[in-house]
């Protein structure tokens, strides 16, 4: 019998935002793995390479600000060198905001004496009064109390986040929700090491904020592939079918949500940081964009497909793996249900991709036709 296809005239866009794209996410699976694999080696690599650039919360310092009109950087490396502090690993900064510039200068930790002396040459090459030139001093034990505080706070969300969807949902997709989050972690400390930006209590907050918000996401998926799931019981349907169905109905909102929550971000990152110079709302909004997109895509590529292997590994679901719908096929069984496929068993081709199932136009009914009666003699 030869395929029967449809024709979706409706467009991209359309389709999108009603729920009707037909992409293959689980056939795609394989190539999200090894994407993502290469970008956490890249992260680990890079951590234990070059580390992160921590800030003077968590190494302990000294830290001024001088208007900058009339003092550059290089001159502000000599008042330092003049006051025996190593200039060479001092780190300086140029602030700009509602139309002033700032120098920061970080350096490790010194004297009352030589702070003092600094402050008062900084101000004298600067042109400014000594009461425009600012000077704190963190201490490094706050900063190991703040990262303890925040390591603690992880493990423990860990575990809670673990059992809840393990009750909630079931033990496989605490699994994947797990490993999306270490992923969005892994990839966003990972960009902070690779371009040296400084890590502040503000991008440790972020951090967190990020875990909310890629559970979030993930959860939101997980619970459409359940409801497919349920719509799909007793059907001898591929649990890739499943997912690919429940990842299509929830693509939107996904791509919504992310769009709607990176506006803020970015407002944050060009009005805050830029126009008004606030370091702590750049640290913070870096650190929420960058997780953003890591969690958008992780929930998508890597938490529901990770589930679906799992899951195929259950007697119920291992006879079909390798055998979902695609394409046409695809798009039928997401507007009609397991009915309008033929289930027939179908090798997967030689690229590891499933082909696309045949639609059976007679298979409408969703129960055998029953039995003639025999005639009595």
């Amino acid at each position: 019998m030869s395929d029967v296809t449809t024709s979706d005239s409706r467009s991209t866009w359309r389709r999108l935002t009603e729920g009707g794209t037909t992409v293959d996410f689980v056939g795609r699976r394989r190539r999200a793995f090894i994407a993502s694999g290469v970008v956490l080696l890249v992260a680990v690599v890079s951590l234990f390479a070059q580390g992160l650039n921590l800030g003077i919360d968590f190494k302990g310092g000294v830290v001024w600000e001088v208007p900058s009109a009339q003092l550059s950087i290089d001159e502000a490396r000599s008042v330092l060198a003049s006051q025996g502090v190593d200039a060479s690993s001092a780190k300086i900064q140029t602030l700009s905001g509602g139309g002033d510039q700032r120098l920061r200068i970080q350096v490790s930790d010194q004297s009352d004496e030589v702070r003092s002396a600094v402050r008062a040459e900084l101000a004298a090459r600067g042109g400014v009064d000594l009461d425009e030139v600012s000077v704190s001093s963190v201490s490094s034990s706050w900063g190991r109390s703040i990262t303890e505080k925040a390591v603690r706070a992880l493990v423990v969300f860990f575990v809670i986040l673990s059992l809840f969807i393990a009750w909630r949902f079931e033990w496989r997709m605490a699994v994947g929700a797990f490993a999306a989050i270490v992923h969005d972690i892994v990839v966003t400390v990972g960009v902070y090491s690779l371009l040296g930006l400084e890590v502040s209590p503000a991008t440790v907050v972020a951090f967190l904020t990020i875990l909310g918000y890629s559970l979030y996401d993930t959860i939101v998926v997980f619970d459409k592939v359940r409801d497919t799931s349920e719509r799909f019981a007793g059907a001898r349907v591929a649990y890739a079918d499943h997912v690919n169905v429940g990842l299509n109905r929830v693509l939107f909102r996904s791509l919504n949500t992310t769009v709607t929550t990176l506006v803020p971000v970015v407002s944050m990152l060009v009005v805050g940081a830029q126009l008004l110079g606030a370091v702590a709302l750049r640290d913070f909004a870096v650190a929420l964009a960058i997780g953003l997109l890591a969690g958008t895509y992780s929930s998508v590529f890597i938490a529901a497909p990770l589930v679906s292997v799992l899951k195929e590994r259950e007697p119920k679901y291992r006879s079909l793996r390798g055998d979902h719908a695609t394409g046409e096929a695809l798009a039928r069984l997401m507007s009609q249900g397991p009915a309008a496929l033929k289930h027939e068993h179908i090798r997967p081709t030689a690229d590891g991709q499933a082909p696309a199932r045949r639609l059976d136009p007679t298979a409408v009914l969703t129960h055998p036709p029953r039995p003639r009666k025999k005639r009595r003699g």
